[in-house]
């Protein structure tokens, strides 16, 4: 059994985001009418409203709790090309009653100990919506990573913690990322020094060369990528940045998932301070991964030796392909590999299994089958189409045992592994069983409807 409840006119239209906090006590929800709300949950299991603040001058897209050792912290992403940072923190009844006249502030007395919301930083490097923010796993410190629809993937810094003021930003076209050796390459104690994309004392003893030709490359790529795809369209908001998920194991140093594009794949890529690279590629049109490194070497002259793969190039010329709109990566809760699900506008929710490279090889004498070991390699594990529309949202549970979707057809649907590893349906939830103005309470619903 499963139980829920329903909370009636959240927004004056249409909730495009909801976020639980660390606990799963509070909740955020951003809208369409631009404004944020935190929901408390109270214990007799309904959410009342703690604040309500108008955030951006155009519809909020997403919204991201950071963890609580930073303190209550969210940040938001919206139609008007901007990130923004906010803190709850106490101020006094005439503060309060000064910024509730700006209409940035809670309803009069709603929040504990006359809390408040601040704006602390607003991020407008974007040239186009910000369609997701999510800050990293805290072992990498009070960073923050958004996508846009101008195809950049930007990882911020906080450099000024206490005040939450300044922030120094990687920008990264995920479009035209370099491919180059994955983690597998690397000891685990070299891959965490690297892993820092805001490092500026890292070191380039040798490297002068080899960076001038990959940037040479990479303007290769983003000309070539960049350009409109289809004749007489030109670029359009559809073809950039739809979804990012952190990896959430500390192991592999700082590795993100990101969507961008209608060409149905997700790029999973290592955060470097030197070279941010794509380790693997995921492509929905055949149901294949790719590894998009090998192994690969340095000649003098600074360019690279790779054997490479374009994922999914010919199933993606033959066959129509549809955004990626949502992925989440599963906390790893001890397993060897990673669980990676994606949500996508052909109504299909896949679940990838993901394993990292091999550790500890000899990179000066790798062998051919040594160098397919030290790649990143993938498989789909599942491919559900339940939803017959478009899925706006996947999301693990906590153990990453259990997947939630939620599609155009007005379902939440939930997915788990048998004894056999094998993912089955496991409930759901529509509309129509929660919407009961006479019955507002929380109810429960069986899991195998």
């Amino acid at each position: 059994m499963i139980q829920t409840g329903l909370i009636q006119n959240a927004h004056g239209d249409l909730v495009t985001d909801a976020s639980y906090d660390f606990y799963g006590l509070r909740l955020a929800t951003c809208s369409l009418d631009q404004r944020i709300k935190i929901w408390q949950l109270e214990e007799n299991n309904t959410w009342n409203v703690e604040d309500d603040w108008k955030a951006h001058d155009a519809a909020v897209s997403k919204v991201s709790w950071a963890h609580p050792e930073f303190g209550s912290i969210i940040a938001s992403g919206s139609f008007d090309r901007t990130a923004k940072i906010w803190e709850q923190a106490s101020i006094s009844p005439s503060d309060a009653q000064q910024s509730s006249v700006n209409g940035t502030t809670s309803q009069p007395g709603s929040g504990p100990l006359n809390s408040r919301w601040i704006e602390r930083a607003v991020l407008s490097d974007a040239k186009g919506t910000v369609r997701a923010v999510e800050f990293a796993p805290h072992h990498f410190g009070l960073k923050l990573a958004t996508i846009s629809t101008d195809n950049i993937l930007r990882i911020y810094e906080c450099s000024e913690q206490p005040s939450l003021t300044s922030w120094s930003v990687e920008e990264l076209d995920v479009q035209s990322m370099v491919s180059g050796p994955s983690p597998g390459y690397l000891s685990r104690a070299h891959t965490m020094a690297l892993a820092t994309p805001t490092q500026t004392h890292a070191t380039l003893d040798g490297a002068s060369a080899s960076l001038v030709a990959q940037a040479l490359q990479q303007g290769l790529q983003s000309t070539s990528s960049t350009g409109p795809s289809r004749p007489g369209l030109g670029n359009r908001e559809a073809d950039g940045g739809w979804c990012i998920s952190w990896c959430k194991d500390k192991y592999w140093g700082e590795v993100i998932a990101a969507g961008c594009g209608t060409n149905g794949i997700i790029k999973i890529i290592q955060l470097n301070a030197r070279r941010s690279t794509t380790l693997l590629t995921l492509s929905s049109t055949s149901n294949t991964a790719t590894s998009t490194t090998s192994h690969s070497h340095t000649n003098p002259t600074g360019s690279t030796d790779a054997t490479e793969s374009r994922t999914g190039g010919t199933a993606n010329a033959a066959g129509a392909t549809s955004a990626i709109t949502s992925v989440a990566w599963a906390p790893s809760c001890g397993r060897s590999y990673h669980l990676i699900a994606t949500g996508g506008r052909d109504g299909h929710v896949r679940i990838w299994k993901v394993k990292p490279g091999s550790e500890d090889l000899d990179t000066e004498n790798l062998g051919e089958t040594e160098g397919e070991e030290a790649k990143w390699t993938a498989v789909s594990v599942a491919d559900f189409d339940q939803h017959k529309s478009a899925v706006g949202r996947v999301e693990w549970n906590i153990t990453g045992t259990i997947l939630s979707s939620a599609g155009n057809d007005g379902r939440v649907r939930l997915w788990k592994a048998t004894s056999g590893n094998v993912w089955r349906p496991a409930g759901s939830v529509g509309v129509e069983q929660t919407e009961e103005p006479s019955q507002p309470e929380s109810k429960d619903v069986d899991m195998d409807a």
